[in-house]
């Protein structure tokens, strides 16, 4: 399969603190990527580099084959919104909601293209089909809801658009094993033509089921910890 994602020699941290030393990374169109590692070793700050959301970064990034990484040390967040516009999708850790917006606001915040904004009716359907908890809580404010609804909420928004790359930050923080095995079943279950990396801290979650699964440790990749093929 055609390489989708090309990552060389990428460093970023935040101020004076380097987080990733050249990290050396290739990800594949269709692949479902685990990327594993206690809190403080990467998983995070990677994420926010591919998404340039780092204090400051260098080191090449590819999408498709065009550059979209560089040195920058100035302005995180910047190129945020356009990197988004070209394939980025992020469900980030923590879930960064607006309590007082409704799921339903939520999705549409999510809508951010004009295809996706003139559809939005049909596609926040479609976030229903995948969660079905959320369907009765359209109206309700996201503020209020439990941990896995937030959650839900977190990676509906980010599927509100087609991306190249979804990236999915600690899906399973700080949910109940059962709402964790849910949440993770439905981003299994998404039809994917291009590619995801999920940073979780439990392997069990992944083993198995990602294409790959990748190590990180102070912010260097360790290599595969599981691999089950691609067919």
């Amino acid at each position: 399969m055609p390489e989708l994602l090309e990552v060389q020699q990428l460093s970023a941290g935040y101020g004076p603190l380097r987080v990733l030393h050249e990290v050396d990374l290739t990800v594949r169109a269709g692949e479902r990527l685990g990327l594993v590692g206690l809190n403080g070793h990467g998983k995070t700050t990677l994420m926010r580099a591919l998404t340039h959301m780092t204090s400051w970064q260098q080191g090449s990034i590819k999408l498709d084959g065009a550059e979209i990484g560089g040195t920058r040390s100035l302005g995180a967040g910047r190129r945020t919104s356009g990197l988004v516009r070209r394939g980025i999708g992020v469900a980030p850790q923590g879930d960064a909601i607006f309590p007082g917006l409704s799921v339903r606001k939520h999705l549409e915040c999510g809508a951010h293209t004009k295809t996706a904004w003139r559809t939005r009716q049909e596609r926040i359907e479609r976030i229903f089909d995948i969660f079905p908890p959320l369907r009765p809580l359209e109206h309700a404010l996201v503020g209020k809801l439990s941990g896995g609804e937030r959650r839900m909420v977190s990676i509906g928004r980010m599927l509100m658009v087609e991306a190249r790359l979804y990236l999915v930050d600690e899906p399973s923080l700080g949910l109940a094993p059962k709402i964790s095995e849910r949440v993770m079943t439905a981003l299994w279950d998404l039809p994917v033509e291009g590619a995801m990396i999920i940073a979780e801290q439990n392997v069990a979650l992944l083993t198995g089921r990602c294409d790959r699964v990748i190590g990180m440790h102070a912010g260097r990749m360790r290599g595969d910890v599981g691999h089950v093929g691609l067919g």
